[in-house]
């Protein structure tokens, strides 16, 4: 089996991605098409992180709310990024279509927990269906604000939609190294994949922090770190 993954969202710059990789990242989101979002790329800079991200050894991710698989496929295609975590509520045909239209390409559904409940679950099957390879299970706050909120998403609402799920799914919602065992039921399950932050990857002005990264790589024992690196 192999070890489990941490993703870090919201990098913005060169010295962000040789950081991450350093510290023991896996994966990095890239934000293009989340209006607002503190870390959103124009293009050309998304373009050219994705590269930085490559050359450092991590898998750039394109993390977005954008629904249109056309205008997806035409960013994928110009930064070169095969992986796609689709962070709003885009609909089953639009994973099918982006697997139509971009070979090799990974999808991450985001599916969002509000009070205890999956919002989409009813929809789950038809994600399975129309190609998604991994979910993410992330906490949606009672505003309706998804992505980097920094809630915490109680292990046993995670435990409760990840019984539902044939699929791989990383974990996110308020995680951190101290926090890494109240989910061990749910690093258990044998479609775990790993972990996804954001705020617990950086310090208290809000920057990156290589202590942080590697502390999140060791408590969750994720893949560029081994419990006794």
């Amino acid at each position: 089996m192999s070890p489990p993954l941490l993703k870090v969202c919201g990098a913005r710059s060169a010295p962000d991605v040789a950081l991450l990789a350093a510290a023991g990242a896996d994966l990095v989101g890239l934000w293009h098409g989340v209006p607002g979002g503190h870390a959103e790329l124009p293009l050309a800079d998304l373009g050219s992180l994705a590269g930085a991200a490559r050359s450092a050894g991590l898998t750039p991710v394109l993390v977005t709310f954008a629904s249109d698989a056309g205008q997806l496929a035409d960013v994928l295609a110009r930064t070169g990024i095969r992986w796609v975590q689709l962070h709003a509520f885009q609909l089953p045909a639009t994973v099918a279509a982006l697997h139509a239209a971009v070979d090799g390409l990974t999808v991450v559904k985001v599916l969002h927990v509000r009070s205890g409940a999956c919002l989409e679950r009813p929809l789950v099957g038809g994600y399975e269906r129309a190609g998604t390879d991994l979910f993410l299970l992330d906490t949606m706050t009672e505003q309706g604000r998804v992505g980097s909120t920094g809630r915490r998403l109680a292990p046993a609402d995670a435990l409760a939609v990840a019984g539902a799920l044939h699929r791989p799914f990383l974990l996110a919602g308020g995680l951190s190294a101290d926090n890494a065992g109240d989910f061990a039921a749910v690093a258990a399950q044998p479609n775990y994949a790993g972990i996804d932050v954001d705020t617990a990857a950086r310090d208290g002005a809000g920057r990156f922090a290589a202590g942080a990264v590697t502390g999140l790589a060791r408590a969750w024992r994720t893949a560029r770190h081994s419990p006794a690196a």
